[in-house]
């Protein structure tokens, strides 16, 4: 299982930098794991995990992007000599779904109201000062690409390559196993593949999984309609949901 003790040297010898382009990280120092097209690197910020939370969104796998923001925050975290526990916990609170990601799913989830049920203004400050109540990680844990592309979820799907099939039983299934209880909210139709997969297995509830959640990247073009059709069967969810944890 690999961990940032075993890349905390490699991360310190990068050059201090407030973005690293792919040509600094997709190196053989970070490389996890090839098969094919596929490649998968190591990033920082999917190690830590919070089993308490409430509210436990899933995406497919860290972009780019992430994977630059978790190593810049660690890098700089390093440069002070913060402790590793409260390193992976900065390059959480700072990389997930960082960008037009975040925006998108906050306004989402405003729109459907999930700030209301936990007693938030607004679903922001789960990414904030309320990220007690948050959990965030990816079906695969590490960056993935094919053919050096973002890694989408299809061409393979995660159900058909081993590679990735290792990656989702050895990283995703022990959180999904401790965040039975929360709202899980899947970004997008293959991450929803997975959650179904879940539930015939017995190991998540289909009664807290917000169906029809679109993934939130602004090159899915579909993502608005997306949201309107779903929106009153997902406000139907949250509803049962929380009239259930809330007695």
């Amino acid at each position: 299982m690999a961990k940032l003790n075993d890349y905390i040297e490699k991360i310190a010898k990068l050059p201090l930098k407030e973005r690293y382009s792919r040509e600094d990280l997709l190196t053989k120092d970070f490389l996890l794991a090839n098969s094919g097209s596929l490649d998968v690197y190591y990033c920082t910020h999917n190690e830590y995990i919070n089993p308490n939370a409430k509210i436990f969104i899933v995406g497919i796998t860290p972009g780019f992007q992430q994977m630059s923001k978790s190593i810049t925050v660690a890098r700089h975290l390093i440069e002070e000599h913060h402790p590793v526990s409260e390193i992976l916990y900065q390059c959480k609170r700072e990389a997930r779904f960082s960008g037009i990601l975040r925006k998108n799913i906050i306004e989402m989830l405003d729109e459907l109201d999930l700030h209301k049920y936990l007693s938030l203004n607004s679903s922001s400050e789960l990414f904030a000062e309320k990220d007690y109540l948050l959990h965030t990680t990816s079906l695969i844990s590490f960056a993935v690409f094919v053919n050096g592309r973002n890694y989408t979820g299809h061409s393979p799907k995660i159900l058909k390559s081993k590679l990735l099939l290792s990656f989702l039983k050895e990283y995703f299934d022990p959180q999904a196993a401790m965040l039975q209880d929360a709202l899980v909210i899947p970004l997008g139709k293959s991450v929803e593949e997975i959650m179904r997969a879940y539930i015939n297995e017995g190991l998540l509830d289909e009664n807290n999984i917000l169906f029809g959640f679109p993934h939130p990247s602004g090159a899915n073009g579909h993502r608005k309609q997306q949201f309107i059709t779903n929106k009153e069967k997902m406000r139907d969810t949250m509803i049962r949901f929380f009239k259930i944890v809330q007695g």
